[in-house]
């Protein structure tokens, strides 16, 4: 063995669980409220002299802002919120035009081309726009004029069905 890992060892520079400690000033120790004044936070504990929050037992309610009419009940409030609302996906007839003749559209196809970024509750193909060709189209909805649209070309229109909600 060498000279310089005896001299090592012998100086005690050893690490082990047996000497590990917490970094200095990171471990505190807990106030103890209430316990004199030399301590501090004596007499009133720190809560002030009277009123409602020096009490003990005292706990308000998220929200709960002195008696003071509340921010949720002082702001107005508008309109409807339709919690049953569906949102879909649009894509014009114009914008299959991208597509050969033939194609078979769906949303999965549209979704990886980037015509569509999120289906929401489903897709529905709109009549704006000018067709050339003929193609199925598979989508959740159709307005007359795309149905129309692409009846005039030979195309079909198909309507998939949404799965059922699960019923809670």
């Amino acid at each position: 063995m060498a000279r310089g890992a005896d001299s090592k060892k012998q100086a005690g520079s050893s690490s082990g669980l047996h000497n590990l400690h917490p970094a200095k000033g990171s471990v505190r120790q807990r106030t103890r409220v209430g316990r004199g004044r030399g301590s501090g936070l004596g007499k009133t504990s720190g809560r002030g002299e009277k009123g409602q929050k020096s009490r003990s037992g005292f706990s308000h309610k998220v929200g709960f802002e002195g008696g003071q009419m509340p921010l949720h009940r002082r702001v107005p409030k508008r309109g409807f919120h339709n919690i049953f609302r569906k949102e879909y996906a649009c894509v014009n007839v114009g914008q299959l035009e991208i597509f050969e003749a033939g194609t078979i559209v769906t949303p999965e196809v549209l979704m990886q081309r980037g015509t569509v970024k999120n289906l929401r509750d489903g897709l529905k193909v709109l009549g704006d726009g000018e067709l050339t060709k003929s193609l199925t189209v598979r989508a959740h909805k159709f307005s007359a004029r795309a149905q129309q649209v692409i009846a005039e070309k030979g195309g079909k229109t198909e309507v998939i069905e949404r799965a059922p909600r699960p019923e809670a």
